[in-house]
């Protein structure tokens, strides 16, 4: 890992709440080494069929959109419309929109094709129109100061973890991925020009989180028993739950 990562749907809420989108940098910021993304939008009954992302663009039409990107678990749907919800959790993911011409929910199905020395991914966003999303989102995501006071305490909370688990002892190669996460950063060119400052700190901190409870939980070869396996797993996930709360803050952007 050379940069940190961020859902697609994270990237893709920045460049659509920007005016004046550029479509072959947001395709590109997207996409990263995916195949070309498809869209298939099914809103107010009418169904476009293997359009490319920029579709999103034409669906919601021109002018404001109010947008925000979800990062739901099992057990967590994180403000999700129902009529996504399953398929969010699922996909770990999904983006919302709001304009004056449409309301809708994305949730990208991604197909993983050939090896793990040479990866692909084919990926169909999924847009269907949904209810009024903006009240249930601010609720659950919250705000970006409660975003980083939780992910302060989240780092907090996870060193400790890290360190009562004794990781480095157990899982010496994952303490070191884990240290080195503390010196990357998210890759500008994935983030739309003048993106505010604040929300790049929130998403970097997120991201490192996140990515350290994924380091971490890739075996429980270290707990000498059941109890401290769950215990390893129930402290993570709630930093996963902050970080992944941290994320949808700082990429929900909702107008006056």
């Amino acid at each position: 890992m050379t940069t940190l990562d961020l859902p697609r749907s994270v990237v893709l809420a920045l460049w659509l709440a920007q005016d004046g989108v550029d479509r072959a940098a947001m395709a590109r910021a997207v996409q990263v080494d995916d195949e070309p993304h498809t869209v298939r939008a099914t809103v107010d009954g009418s169904e476009h069929l293997d359009g490319p992302l920029s579709l999103l663009l034409d669906v919601c039409g021109p002018g404001q959109r109010d947008v925000a990107a979800l990062v739901p678990a099992p057990g967590d749907a994180s403000g999700a419309p129902p009529a996504v919800s399953a398929a969010a959790t699922t996909a770990g993911e999904a983006l919302l929109v709001r304009s004056e011409l449409a309301c809708v929910a994305a949730v990208p199905g991604v197909e993983r094709f050939g090896s793990d020395l040479e990866p692909g991914h084919l990926v169909t966003w999924d847009v269907h129109g949904v209810a009024d999303w903006r009240t249930a989102v601010l609720g659950t995501a919250g705000s970006l100061s409660d975003a980083e006071r939780a992910l302060r305490q989240g780092l907090i909370d996870a060193t400790e973890a890290l360190v009562r688990l004794d990781v480095a002892r157990w899982r010496p190669d994952a303490a070191e991925q884990i240290a080195e996460l503390r010196d990357l950063d998210l890759p500008a060119w994935r983030l739309p020009d003048g993106l505010d400052g604040r929300r790049v700190r929130v998403l970097a901190s997120a991201a490192r989180l996140r990515g350290i409870v994924a380091l971490a939980t890739q075996d429980d070869g270290g707990a000498v028993n059941l109890w401290q396996a769950d215990q390893r797993s129930t402290a993570l996930r709630e930093v996963d739950r902050v970080a992944r709360r941290a994320m949808a803050a700082a990429a929900t952007s909702i107008g006056p």
